[in-house]
């Protein structure tokens, strides 16, 4: 499984080793978005950080159009087919989404590529909903489940 991790905050008034935090998941500002692989270290980061980020399962189809769309290589320049087969064993971006989904495959894997992708702020009425709520309040911050699909896809 994978997470798709968004900086919801910014810095401001943010206690040293939460800020430490966000550096390492590389959430250095609002609107930034990580993929990352779901394990222990991982969430305990997550959990360290839940009033200033959200996060939620990533789905392939979701992380097939971030890494299309916003996904960057090394230059600004945006990702192809050919430079994700070039890179990588997979032949196509949609194959290497579905790898990262289940596991199988990081984004570390192809080198050239930014592991930050840069998002739009959430369009729409609602925004982001809240900034210093709970999402199961009603808010934008902490853990969405699958609900991440949505802001996420508001945010390309």
């Amino acid at each position: 499984m994978t997470w798709i991790v968004v900086r919801a905050r910014s810095n401001v008034k943010v206690e040293h080793s939460i800020r430490e935090t966000m550096d390492y998941l590389n959430l250095t500002r609002v609107n930034h978005a990580v993929i990352i692989p779901e394990n222990a270290q991982y969430k305990g980061m997550l959990q360290k950080a839940k009033d200033y980020i959200t996060w939620g399962n990533a789905d392939a189809e979701l992380v097939e159009k971030m890494i299309a769309e916003r996904g960057r290589l090394v230059g600004d320049k945006p990702i192809t087919d050919a430079d994700v087969k070039e890179a990588t064993d997979f032949g196509s971006i949609k194959e290497f989404a579905a790898a990262i989904v289940a596991g199988d495959a990081t984004v570390k894997d192809m080198p050239d590529m930014k592991r930050v992708f840069r998002l739009h702020p959430p369009v729409g009425p609602k925004g982001w909903g809240g900034l210093k709520r709970s999402f199961v309040v009603g808010g934008a911050l902490g853990a969405r489940g699958d609900e991440i699909s949505a802001l996420v896809e508001r945010m390309i």
